[in-house]
Order: structure tokens, then sequence, then C-alpha cells
């Protein structure tokens, strides 16, 4: 069985508390674009066994798709094992959920291959064991996500819309940008409702001149050429541009093909990983 599992971007980006266990409160509006990992999933008659097209990607059970397979198969108590082959093609620790859609890819392939009456919600609670934004990749699309994650709602679609997409040659973690934030010092939030609004009216100009990702400062701080693209973007034409996640992946939206593929090849100059995609 092969599906698709869909890379995402943040149009915005809010923390809003912090939990005692020390999980932070999110407010994110989350949506996918049209780069994706395939991902393959076969019965075996034992055990779990991952390959995958890259060789830096763990095939072991530090790969969510492990994790994913083996919460599935403890849960549903099925006697079977599973082949699963990742084609990757989403740049990894680069805030674009790689890991978490294969392991969401994963869930849903698994509940047809083994016939399992499971809603997409109940995938959703399980995933969440695993990753945060495991459940927004179960259902996908455009999503306003809250929580550490795991709320979410689906939006009116904003399909179609064109994006630069830059993956600087250095990876992120996570939990280190989330462990550097510091709640107190932020007192600029993102304008979630206004931006939400205009999306349902299709106002690309209005989304792209007021996304923001309060992460930015912590990751900019540290790796300031993320700057410097966001910057390059605009000035090739960019109605507005955003780290996604904790980074370091940027993206733009553009306003026709020809501005985006300019800003796309100047930019291949530099960096090896740039996609022109949509949202989808």
């Amino acid at each position: 069985m092969q599906v698709k599992a869909y890379a995402k971007v943040n149009i915005s980006l809010d923390i809003v508390g912090k939990r005692e266990d020390g999980y932070h409160l999110l407010k994110m509006i989350m949506q996918n674009i049209d780069l994706y990992d395939v991902i393959n999933v076969k019965k075996r008659l034992e055990g779990i066994k991952i390959t995958c097209n890259k060789k830096f990607v763990p095939v072991d059970e530090r790969n969510i798709a492990y994790k994913a397979a083996k919460l599935f198969l403890d849960t549903y108590n099925i006697k079977y094992g599973v082949d699963i082959h990742i084609n990757k093609n989403i740049p990894i620790a680069a805030g674009l959920a790689g890991g978490s859609t294969d392991g969401a890819a994963v869930l849903k392939c698994m509940r047809r291959l083994f016939d399992v009456n499971v809603s997409d919600e109940e995938l959703m609670q399980l995933g969440v064991k695993i990753g945060a934004d495991i459940p927004y990749c179960i259902m996908g699309g455009t999503a306003l996500c809250e929580g550490i994650g795991e709320k979410v709602k689906s939006l009116k679609s904003f399909k179609d819309k064109i994006l630069v997409l830059v993956k600087p040659s250095f990876g992120v973690s996570t939990k280190e940008v989330y462990k550097a934030f510091d709640i107190n010092k932020l007192y600029k939030h993102p304008k979630t409702k206004e931006i939400i609004k205009s999306m349902e009216k299709d106002d690309l100009l209005f989304v792209s001149k007021n996304m923001k990702n309060v992460l930015e400062n912590i990751t900019i701080k540290k790796y300031p050429v993320i700057k410097g693209i966001k910057q390059t973007m605009i000035n090739m034409g960019a109605l507005g541009s955003l780290m996604s996640g904790s980074g370091p992946s940027v993206f733009g939206f553009f306003e026709d093909m020809l501005t985006a593929q300019r800003c796309y090849e100047f930019l291949k100059r530099n960096y090896k990983e740039v996609y022109i995609t949509r949202t989808i």
C-alpha cells in the first residue's frame, strides 16, 4: 500500500502559555504543501523493517514511522509485522513535519492494511503519543492547531497558493528552540483571528504581510542566514516570507509563477534544497 505524506508550513505560530510538564501551549495555523514523501507499507510475518532512499535517515526505533507502526500493532493487538519503505523528499530537521507526516501516513496505511475500524479522531488521539504534529498530519489541509498541537480544527481551504521554500544546509532541534524560548519576553503575538478571516476571503496579500512565527527570534539569533533568506525573498518579489516551525526552512508566497521562478533560480545559486510548490 502506497500513500503520499505531505509537508506542512506554519502560516502563523504563537505561544500562549506553558504547561506544568514544560510543554508550551501553542496556537498555530498549519498548511499542507505539495512537497511529499512516498510511503509504502506491506505486511510481513513479524517485526518492523524500515528502508529509506536516504542513508542519513535512521531506520530503527528512532524513526517516527517505526514508532507509529509499533504503536499501531501494540494498540490493536495485531500479530503480523510490516515492511515500510520511505522515499524521502521532504528535508529533515527543517520545521516541515517531515518525520511526523511519515508517522501519520504509516498509521493511515496500517488502518487500511489490517482493516481496523478506527476513525481519524481516534487515530489522532493515538498519534499524539509519539508526536504533537501527528494529529494535524492525519487531518491535513488548512487547520488551526492548539494545545501542544493536538487540538486540530479544520479551516477553509487555502489551496493553490504559490510558494518558494528554502531549507538551509543545517538542521534545527525543535527541542532546543523551545527550551531557549522565554514566554515572559514575548510582547507581540500573531494576529491569528485576522489571518484566518483573510484566508477565508482568499486574501493572500493580507496573509503574507501579517504572517508571524514567534520562534523566529530564537532561531535567527543562532542562524542569521534565515533573516537573509527572508529578505532575499522579499527583494525578489515575495508578498511575505516566514520561517516554518522551529526552522530553519523559510518560505515566501508569490502572486505569480514567473516571479516565483526567478526567486527560485536566484536562491538555487546558494542553496541546494530549494523548491517551488503550492498549498494544497
